[in-house]
């Protein structure tokens, strides 16, 4: 077994945050490890939430960094396809899916449905994990999601995002008193310190460029309406620049919602951050021709139609 010593600075730390930070791995396989016995504090299993004195030898098997096979079924899983041609498919991700599998969630994601509804016509193929993503939507955001059938797509799109002529649009109810009506966020981002999974604004190694656009739309007593767009396409962003601002997502207890939202507000339930991907428009890889999608109310998240009516005094 490999070790490891913290130091006193480390001290009251859980296990498992210190050692998805030191060891570089993802907070949930700290905790599996654990749990699993793959990790002992002078010589004894630990819980993950074991608190550190500072001073302990920790031993871990490198069986931590091995990688397991992820079988990904194809599901007859319904998708909500708004367009679709042999190059590429418009869809309405629905919340509480998965865009793609993980080590510990492979089946109901939106590449099970995918790869049941289009079999080998998907891009990417050597990304096993991933075939057909261009973009993601965190699993508690719904909304428009482009899919590309093959690879000449697939490059097309992505450069479109990389080089901001894809226009990405989305509608959150964000908590606070905005003072600007519209504004922009151009601050970097990177892994929180104690968890790989939470973003935050930081400069240094593994910061990476974050530019968000946003409008507020409507503005109610603690919160708005506000339409962002997004320049470039970081794990979480919307949510943690907004959080920046001290203006966090409804819902959205890991940026510190709870905290923000008004008393009156506190009853209305929530899967998480009321936040929707509602409009895309991009240049069609094959014809050139400008493709523009918008979501009609319709189609809108249920948690932001709930949300907006308790707001606006609607019964």
């Amino acid at each position: 077994m490999e070790k490891i010593i913290p130091k006193i600075e480390n001290k009251n730390q859980r296990l498992d945050v210190f050692l998805s930070f030191n060891l570089k791995i993802n907070r949930k396989q700290a905790f599996n490890a654990i749990v699993e016995g793959l990790v002992v504090v002078n010589g004894v299993k630990k819980k993950p939430s074991y608190k550190l004195n500072g001073n302990e030898i920790i031993q871990y098997s490198t069986k931590i960094f091995a990688k397991k096979e992820i079988a990904i079924k194809p599901q007859n899983i319904k998708l909500d396809i708004k367009y679709e041609d042999d190059y590429v498919i418009v869809l309405n991700k629905p919340k509480n899916m998965l865009t793609h599998p993980t080590a510990y969630e492979c089946e109901n994601t939106l590449v099970n449905a995918l790869l049941y509804h289009c079999g080998d016509n998907l891009s990417n193929k050597e990304d096993k994990l991933r075939p057909g993503i261009v973009h993601r939507l965190d699993k508690n955001t719904s909304g428009l999601m482009l899919v590309a059938k093959n690879d000449i797509a697939h490059k097309s799109l992505q450069e479109q995002i990389r080089n901001k002529t894809a226009i990405r649009k989305y509608l959150a109810v964000a908590l606070g008193e905005f003072e600007k009506d519209f504004g922009v966020i151009d601050k970097p981002l990177l892994h929180y310190i104690s968890d790989t999974v939470k973003m935050q604004v930081g400069e240094g190694e593994g910061a990476k460029e974050a530019l968000t656009y946003y409008k507020v739309l409507e503005k109610f007593q603690g919160a708005a309406l506000v339409e962002l767009e997004l320049k470039t396409g970081r794990t979480h962003q919307i949510r943690a620049h907004l959080a920046s601002i001290n203006h966090p997502v409804f819902g959205d207890t890991l940026y510190g919602a709870k905290g923000k939202t008004l008393e009156r507000y506190r009853n209305i339930k929530t899967q998480e951050q009321v936040l929707m991907s509602y409009y895309l428009s991009f240049t069609h890889p094959k014809n050139n021709e400008i493709m523009t999608f918008e979501l009609d109310k319709s189609d809108w998240d249920r948690d932001l139609i709930k949300v907006l009516n308790v707001m606006r005094g609607v019964k």
